[in-house]
């Protein structure tokens, strides 16, 4: 006779007292009664006198061999795992060691972001194993865990993209590349680069990410921090046309993405595509009359050129205003500049006014001022003259763009290829969550080329549920980071019998975590097992003290 308690979809909790039998050959199993009325404690009760049903003088002094202590970390551990189930991670990494090891290596990112060191750590002080299913393990599994995550990816990714809505139909992918700067000089993708974050004088790696529509994740790629942004479209192609392709694709990349190769490339798969082009293209457009700057005035205008290529043109107000400030900005910076220049050589006769004068040519450079402000002596002092003409011609594309596509009118219009240019800004939002706002892909901490790899796939699979959680908690006041460490505030209570650990109980959590659990669409356990297995880290930081 056993109590059998199962969940149905996260709706209800269902207890039934039950007992097997035989019936010849064959083990059956009949409903004695339905428990689900009973309370958590009368449950606990009845499990405690199954146990001892031989031995029933046992439970007369079950008040002193019974003791209560603090459990595990267990509520955050729980609702990062079942988003992971519910979104199709768990069942792409799979039931393995390695599957289950590569699962805690995501759930540690959300939690806490940090080195494999630290997601060790992080499991001694959290359910990792009593949720996860893991046995004993230190950081050297873990970055065993990242080549073996490297050599799976391609099927990890395929298993993920096979759940999306509507594969094999019209689809359209948006992708987008960044760069993420390196600490130290060791790492097997590290180069010298064209730098976002702004780090002269470190290597970095380059990180191409491809999206569907929605800004769902598909899948991260890891180059050389030298490779150039066109040049890494090409593998995303044939990704697309190997792993996710259906009909009708197409790619939505930036202005540096798409260019004449990389449209041949597409057009040569069968692909579409959508971009925008440079202020210098666009200046070519309107000497060769193919556009012209009336067609800006309008709120969304198109023009077809004679090759069947359709340019969207369109004037952001605002960006129009914010440009105009930054101008403005710069020229105030510059008189500033000019003024300063000026007291000097009022106050040093003998200061050259050659040399004032070239340091102001040189700020004006810099500030790239230097088409439509000129500077000139008049004696001993600096002028700013302002041709404005020229400021007029510099100033007359302000907040303008054109985006270019050869997707046909009939199968979408100017409004639906403008919005779906937009939607590219779902993947630097995801850039920016997985780089520094709660990912933090930086710092990198590995080194060799498989791992590097590995480690940004478990930073793509950390964001789908963060993602998520994003979604599921839009219509309460709080943050993912924020209810995520909420979260990390529910422990298991560990009940112990006669000095040996029996089960972890959940206890009923307060307010403000149930309304975290409700809004995630998350059921808690009441009960989780004492899997009393050791997780160690191999570096023990009492001996890196006695060493400094």
């Amino acid at each position: 006779m056993y109590i059998e308690t199962s969940h149905s979809c996260g709706k209800y909790t269902r207890h039934l007292l039950r007992e097997s039998f035989r019936e010849g050959a064959k083990v059956k199993h009949r409903t004695i009664a339905n428990l689900s009325g009973c309370s958590t404690e009368e449950l606990e009760a009845m499990r405690l006198a199954l146990k001892y049903k031989g031995d029933l003088t046992a439970l007369g002094s079950v008040r002193s061999d019974i003791g209560l202590r603090q459990g595990v970390s267990v509520g955050a551990v729980w609702v990062v795992y079942d988003l992971a189930r519910q979104l199709g991670v768990v069942d792409a990494l799979g039931p393995s060691r390695e599957g289950r090891l590569a699962l805690w290596q995501v759930i540690a990112r959300v939690i806490d972001q940090g080195s494999r060191l630290s997601a060790v750590r992080l499991a001694m002080s959290h359910a990792a194993c009593e949720v996860a299913g893991l046995e004993g393990f230190n950081e050297d599994d873990l970055y065993g865990n990242l080549d073996w995550l490297e050599q799976k990816q391609e099927g990890i990714e395929e298993r993920l993209g096979n759940q999306r809505e509507g594969k094999g139909e019209s689809q359209l992918f948006l992708y987008d590349v960044t760069s993420s700067y390196l600490e130290g000089r060791y790492n097997e993708l590290g180069e010298f680069g064209y730098n976002r974050d702004g780090k002269k004088g470190k290597p970095q790696i380059v990180i191409g990410l491809l999206c569907d529509e929605g800004g769902r994740p598909l899948s991260i790629q890891v180059f050389p921090g030298n490779t150039h942004d066109s040049q890494t479209l090409g593998d995303q192609v044939r990704k697309v046309a190997e792993r996710f392709g259906g009909k009708g694709v197409t790619f939505v990349g930036d202005r540096g993405m798409i260019k004449s190769d990389q449209v041949a490339s597409l057009g040569g798969q069968g692909f579409h595509y959508i971009t925008a082009i440079t202020k210098p293209q666009i200046e070519a457009l309107l000497k060769q009359g193919t556009i012209q700057m009336g067609l800006f005035d309008e709120k969304l205008s198109e023009v077809t050129a004679a090759d069947g290529t359709r340019y969207i043109l369109r004037r952001n107000p605002l960006r129009a205003e914010e440009v105009e400030k930054n101008r403005q900005s710069k020229r105030w910076s510059l008189e500033n500049e000019v003024r300063k220049q000026n007291e000097y050589l009022r106050d040093h006769p003998r200061a050259k006014e050659k040399v004032a004068l070239r340091k102001i040519e040189e700020r004006s450079e810099k500030l790239k001022l230097n088409s439509w402000v000129t500077p000139s002596l008049q004696g001993r002092e600096i002028r700013l003259e302002v041709d404005e003409e020229a400021l007029h011609e510099v100033s007359k594309l302000d907040g303008c763009y054109v985006l270019k596509t050869d997707v046909t009118k009939s199968e979408a219009s100017k409004e639906t290829i403008h919005d779906r240019y937009k939607d590219l800004a779902l993947v630097e939002w995801a850039f920016r969550t997985s780089k520094t706002v709660a990912l933090e892909m930086r710092p990198v901490y590995v080194r060799r080329e498989s791992r590097t790899r590995g480690h940004a796939l478990v930073v793509m699979l950390a964001y789908l549920i963060v993602q998520e959680l994003r979604k599921r908690w839009r219509d309460i006041d709080v943050t993912v980071e924020e209810g995520i460490k909420e979260l990390t505030t529910l422990c298991a209570t560990e009940i112990v019998v006669k000095g040996k650990p029996h089960c972890n109980k959940i206890p009923e959590p307060r307010p403000s975590v149930k309304t975290l659990l409700k809004k995630a669409k998350v059921l808690l356990p009441q009960v989780l097992p004492c899997r009393r297995v050791t997780v160690a880290t191999r570096k023990k930081l009492t001996q890196n003290r006695k060493r400094k």
